[in-house]
């Protein structure tokens, strides 16, 4: 029989790969279980694993696979935390990129579709090492009013890999909220120093603020608050398949 956390990280576990493919990060299962740090995620899953409900894969990094489930457990959806991307399937041209911060504001299309919103192309965002900070209006692209909140809204194009295991792949055009604040756990556009902007999800080391990819590949980068401005967060994406 399973205790409750063990319970939680078994089916948060199973959900997160039957959705991606890919197992959650040991700070993801933690965060997602409201722990105070990693040590606790580790005992977990050695009790899952001597139980027979998970098997760690050898010589693969962060590798588990789910063996079986509780008797009693009922697929309905589990609650998530964090961004899960909704994307759009359509064809958008490049943008050329040039230098400025996004300011316009997204603005309904209603003559030929009022369920839709334009907004503003503004360059492009790395997922990988910063490239150079966010340019001017290139274009604009229509995207589904829903995926829209309340508050200024842009986009970007994503050059790299280092967001792949949140969803996110070289080639996508993120949506993005223009905001300055953030809580741990967003997906952010975040400009370094005042001249390179990434997207990477957000943490808070102490005093300090985490950049964190979502690809083993890379490292965290970990700067001092003054060095780091948030300009963004991430609220969907639209993909282009050739």
């Amino acid at each position: 029989m399973l205790t409750r956390k063990q319970q939680e990280l078994l089916l948060f576990i199973h959900e997160r790969m039957k959705e991606s493919g890919v197992p959650p990060s040991f700070d993801e299962m933690k965060d997602a279980l409201e722990l105070a740090s990693k040590s606790g995620i580790h005992r977990l899953i050695t009790a899952l694993e001597e139980r027979g409900f998970i098997r760690r894969l050898p010589n693969r990094a962060r590798a588990l696979e789910v063996i079986k489930l509780p008797e009693a457990y009922s697929p309905a959806p589990q609650p998530r935390r964090g961004f899960s991307p909704s994307v759009i399937e359509g064809s958008l041209g490049k943008p050329q990129p040039v230098a400025a911060a996004p300011s316009k504001p997204a603005k309904t299309t209603a003559d030929s579709n009022p369920h839709s919103v334009s907004v503003p192309v503004m360059g492009r965002i790395a997922a990988g090492v910063p490239i150079s900070a966010i340019q001017n209006n290139t274009h604009e692209i229509v995207v589904p009013a829903e995926m829209i909140s309340s508050g200024q809204h842009y986009a970007l194009e994503v050059k790299g890999d280092s967001m792949i295991e949140a969803g996110i792949l070289d080639g996508d055009t993120v949506i993005i909220r223009n905001v300055n604040s953030a809580t741990p756990g967003d997906i952010v556009v975040a400009l370094v120093d005042d001249e390179e902007a990434t997207l990477k999800r957000f943490r808070r080391k102490g005093a300090s603020i985490a950049l964190e990819a979502a690809n083993p590949a890379y490292e965290t980068r970990i700067f001092s608050s003054d060095r780091v401005k948030v300009q963004g967060k991430l609220v969907g994406l639209i993909r282009r398949y050739h």
